[in-house]
């Protein structure tokens, strides 16, 4: 209920706004397939350290249609994060500001619905960068591909409990692994798993 107010609301702010057109309903044939790679798991004290997207148009993931952005060096992020993380200085030096990183994202992905393993997660931490600097949260639709292959294996094995960890999934549709743990490469294989999903009669554990 909050967050379909929430969306009201910032459907009439945004309505003259620059980002007014993100609320209409989506009518193309494209989604875009996302991934944020992050200092930690908790979605309201972490930070993001790089954006990933990929178009995918039926059953075609169009990787030269990407877009793969590193953040500059989060201001609270310490050597001893940065070891704990495993993050490397690719990831941190010289990348573009939050705001830019942001606007780039809005412009690429526009109204198309998003992909992504435990979507959830990465519309969290994105949400929780947007509000205060566009005043919206990312309006999106979403697929999440981990519940999707929840829901296929379990109606055709349903005395199993499905595996939804990333790397089981892509092994059990088939799918190579693309840079694990990067943006571009998680978001590449995201794309690969859904657009194998939705070919799949049955898969296995």
């Amino acid at each position: 209920m909050l967050k379909a107010w929430r969306r009201v609301t910032d459907r009439r702010r945004q309505a003259d706004g620059d980002y007014g057109w993100l609320f209409n309903p989506y009518t193309g044939d494209e989604m875009v397939a996302i991934d944020c790679e992050t200092t930690g798991l908790d979605t309201r004290r972490d930070e993001l350290v790089s954006i990933a997207a990929v178009k995918l148009r039926g059953d075609r993931v169009l990787t030269s249609e990407s877009l793969d952005i590193h953040l500059s060096r989060p201001a609270r992020l310490t050597g001893d994060s940065i070891r704990i993380h495993g993050l490397r200085g690719i990831d941190l030096e010289g990348g573009a500001s939050v705001e830019d990183a942001l606007t780039q994202f809005l412009d690429f992905v526009g109204n198309r619905p998003l992909v992504g393993w435990c979507v959830a997660f990465d519309v969290a931490m994105l949400n929780r960068q947007l509000r205060p600097r566009f005043g919206f949260d990312l309006p999106n639709a979403t697929v999440d591909i981990a519940q999707r292959y929840a829901r296929t294996l379990r109606r055709a094995t349903p005395e199993l409990e499905p595996s939804l960890r990333f790397e089981t999934m892509a092994e059990a549709l088939g799918v190579p692994v693309m840079g694990r743990h990067t943006a571009l490469g998680d978001a590449v294989t995201t794309a690969l798993m859904y657009v194998r999903l939705n070919k799949a009669g049955r898969v296995t554990a």
